[in-house]
């Protein structure tokens, strides 16, 4: 998705093993299939607060089309299905036929080094092709991974700029060899589109894509466009929902600058399954996962996840930009599409597990089953310690008793239950933890299988676990001086607030957290693993704060 740098407090996202049962019955009559779905999102999505629109097509024929919530908070207006949102990284699949109908008239390859289109373009002596940034298996580093990137969201830039951000960062890995899901990527890509076919990426969806499919409510984003039926973003802000952070939509550009209606996205999903826009060659290549130099396959295509659901091939993206997130799935096999499109960047509304619990009803299964096992002390302890990623990246694996708590570094530490000796799940998320062992019968290696992408591979290490961190005791009058607003980045801040005996953290668009302290001015999260160090002046006075997360330092200064 079109995502933003991990910012305090943010919980990762639970990985879970679920275990697949197909259910010998068939769809539920159409009448059944509606409250079940009207169920599912009613259950989110409520009144009076930001609200998700929904489509559900089977067969060709529309069994499901709702609106829920609201789509403006200070006007009361209400979700109808044809509003307008941004669809955030949705937009990559878009880019992806353009680039295939580029190639399909022999104006591109997509074996091309992208240098034929960009010959500034510093590979580092590398050959990174058009297909890799298709695949997200370039190497190129992802912009919107980088803390620079943050305080320029306001700013209004050519691709030019964009591509000057990132061209040169080092880069993360050789093209081909892993995969990291990379919007530099798809800007790239959307420069290759208008040095190929001379018109501004915007232009050229335009005219071939959005006007012949007669697509009437889906363009390219400019904030000061006015447009009929555009729906408002929200995030979490103090005492409740706030208008979403500001964010110049140049930025997103071939990555994630498109809006549309759910009803846009199905006839789009029905022109490209049918071939109406390219052939199905070049089908096959879009919805074939890019198998990488060591023969793992990525599970990702061109611009889509291609995925086993129980057996049936289905094919979906997400999407995910100040104020919206958004998912949608097709099942070719199965004539199903399915669109979830949604007004709120909060945890707990994230789109897709809805999408998923529809996708469930609709196509007559019962849904995943999981069951928790119990292991030895000794049988826990062997699969504890440091595991780590080719990239540095490293999961911790602690006992404490007869539990076993995994903590990804930067994330949240969560209890995870075993499904066997070696395979274990957490939460309510369809992957798995599987440990193998090496000759010895000593786990050495764990590989994360999420339900879309890639494998997840981390090789056990040496480095012992770190202590867990201890709180010291503090006089709370000392927090009064902590207390303020410190900006990360233009309209985000944190901020730091006393109250009674505590000291709380709460940033633009999260949840309230607590910070324990290890000394006067440095105090560390226990729902993740980030710690605070305040900076102070050679007078006493507080001036501003680093936030370390995930390998990162980000430096924000008081303001208030």
């Amino acid at each position: 998705m079109m995502r933003k740098t991990v910012i305090p407090a943010l919980v990762v996202i639970a990985l879970v093993a679920l275990v697949p049962v197909p259910a010998t019955g068939s769809p539920p009559p159409a009448d059944d299939l509606a409250a079940k779905i009207d169920t599912v999102m009613s259950a989110v999505y409520r009144p009076g607060e930001p609200g998700a629109a929904v489509i559900v097509r089977k067969g060709g024929r529309t069994v499901f089309r709702k609106g829920y919530g609201l789509a403006d908070l200070e006007l009361g207006v209400p979700v109808a299905p044809d509003m307008v949102f941004r669809l955030g990284s949705i937009t990559k699949q878009f880019t992806a036929v353009a680039v295939l109908l580029l190639a399909q008239e022999g104006r591109l390859g997509l074996q091309d080094e992208i240098t034929r289109f960009l010959p500034d373009y510093p590979t580092a002596g590398r050959k990174i092709t058009v297909e890799h940034l298709l695949t997200h298996t370039s190497g190129i580093r992802s912009y919107t991974d980088m803390p620079e990137w943050l305080p320029l969201w306001r700013k209004d830039m050519t691709v030019k700029e964009l591509i000057d951000l990132f061209k040169d960062k080092p880069m993360g890995f050789d093209p081909g060899t892993s995969w990291a899901y990379n919007n530099s990527g798809y800007v790239l890509l959307g420069a290759i589109v208008e040095k190929a076919s001379g018109k501004t990426y915007e232009a050229f969806l335009e005219d071939r894509i959005f006007k012949p499919l007669g697509l009437k409510n889906t363009f390219y984003d400019h904030t000061d466009r006015v447009v009929p039926r555009r729906v408002r973003g929200y995030e979490r802000g103090e005492g409740g929902f706030v208008n979403a952070s500001y964010l110049s939509m140049t930025q997103p550009y071939a990555a994630g600058s498109l809006m549309s209606t759910v009803d846009d996205l199905a006839a789009w999903s029905d022109a490209v399954f049918s071939g109406k826009l390219v052939r199905k060659e070049w089908l096959d290549q879009a919805f074939k996962p890019f198998v990488l130099a060591n023969g793992e396959s990525t599970g990702y295509g061109y611009g889509w996840f291609v995925a086993d659901f129980a057996g049936r091939r289905s094919i979906e993206h997400g999407g995910g930009i100040n104020g919206f997130t958004t998912y949608e799935m097709t099942f070719p096999e199965d004539g199903l599409f399915i669109a979830v499109l949604t007004n709120s960047a909060v945890e707990g509304r994230d789109p897709e597990p809805r999408a998923v619990e529809i996708a469930w009803r609709a196509l007559g299964l019962a849904p995943p089953v999981r069951k928790a096992v119990t292991l030895t002390i000794g049988e826990l302890e062997a699969v504890a310690g440091v595991y780590a990623e080719p990239r540095g990246q490293e999961y911790w694996f602690r006992r404490e008793g007869s539990k076993l708590f995994a903590q990804r570094q930067g994330g949240a530490k969560n209890e995870l239950y075993a499904a066997s000796g070696t395979e274990f799940f957490l939460g309510d998320n369809p992957a798995r933890f599987t440990f193998a062992k090496d000759v010895s019968g000593r786990p050495a290696e764990l590989r994360i299988q999420g339900r879309i992408g890639p494998a997840q591979i981390f090789k056990r290490t040496d480095k012992p676990l770190a202590a867990e961190r201890t709180e010291i005791a503090l006089d709370p009058k000392l927090y009064d001086r902590l207390a303020g607003d410190y900006e990360l980045a233009p309209n985000f801040l944190i901020t730091i607030l006393r109250r009674d005996g505590s000291l709380i953290s709460r940033a633009t668009g999260q949840a309230e957290v607590e910070l324990f302290p290890e000394s006067e001015t440095r105090f560390f999260l226990k729902v993740v693993d980030a710690q605070v160090d305040f900076q102070v002046d050679a007078s006493g006075r507080v001036t501003g704060l680093i936030l370390h997360q995930g390998g990162q330092d980000l430096p924000a200064r008081k303001i208030k």
